[in-house]
């Protein structure tokens, strides 16, 4: 594992955690192609279909993550954000933005998708209004961030070791181990509707790939498939053991009582041989 190196950073003005009000200007810039979406959609799917997302936790893409540092308030709206677990809303209440520690947990997890027009996923710009990787490396200290390039299909991953970002090696199949979600991420080339891509993907502690819901339905039409074979296999071979008992002279009762067989059943048999 090596640590990115870079030049010491001056550190940032006293930080305090508000609620943004309720008419606060949010960012609302255009995603840059119509994969980031999809990609972040893809995330948040296979974990809901593989029960993984408790009613606490908080899953969002291009949602505002906000602090407040000196007397400026800062927001950086990520590609895709999971947090383990935050307060309850309200009832009827909408979140609009997330304040880490006045709303619940900071930040596990925060990816960024590199678009072709350079977005700051790299950028330490320690001054207002500071860059995504000083933002989310000094200000909300967030454990683990993705920076993904779905055009070549490169992930880089870092995780926060004594205040910096330290580079993570991925094992043998690209892929990296995420304690705190119990889970792989790593990149996958394919196809999910009708967009062929480099994919961001789950795996379970044992790698086993956590699908999607069309990979489910093929699955189970596959193992609906193969119980349909295995059910002719066995009633063929059934039947050719009737036949043979018949062939032997015996009475059709006692081989309906042997093969579990109905003696109309065993007759039906009899009458086509």
């Amino acid at each position: 594992m090596t640590t990115l190196k870079l030049r010491p950073l001056a550190p940032p003005p006293p930080i305090t955690w508000e609620k943004l009000p309720a008419d606060f200007p949010l960012p609302d810039d255009p995603v840059e192609s119509n994969l980031q979406p999809l990609l972040a959609a893809a995330l948040r799917e296979a974990l809901e279909l593989a029960g993984l997302i408790v009613e606490s936790a908080l899953i969002a893409s291009n949602f505002g993550l906000c602090a407040t540092v000196g007397d400026k308030t800062i927001v950086k709206a990520p590609d895709w954000v999971y947090v383990r677990s935050v307060f309850p809303l309200p009832e009827g209440s909408i979140r609009r933005s997330y304040t880490p520690h006045v709303e619940g947990e900071v930040p596990t997890l925060v990816i960024e998708f590199v678009s072709e027009t350079e977005g700051g996923e790299y950028s330490i710009n320690p001054h207002f209004p500071y860059g995504k990787w000083y933002f989310y490396e000094r200000i909300l200290k967030v454990p683990l961030y993705g920076i993904f390039h779905p055009k070549t299909g490169e992930l880089d991953l870092y995780r926060l070791v004594n205040g910096q970002y330290e580079q993570q090696i991925a094992n043998h199949n690209q892929r990296y181990w995420l304690e705190e979600m119990g889970l792989h991420l790593g990149v996958w080339w394919g196809q999910k509707a009708d967009m062929k891509a480099f994919w961001l993907r789950w795996w379970d502690q044992a790698e086993t790939l956590l699908p999607w819901g069309s990979e489910q339905i093929d699955q189970e039409r596959q193992r609906a498939e193969q119980e349909r074979q295995r059910a002719e296999q066995a009633e063929g071979q059934l039947v050719q053991v009737v036949k043979s008992l018949l062939a032997q002279g015996m009475p059709t009762n006692q081989i309906a009582e042997l093969v579990g067989l109905s003696v109309a059943q065993v007759e039906e048999l009899a009458a086509e041989a």
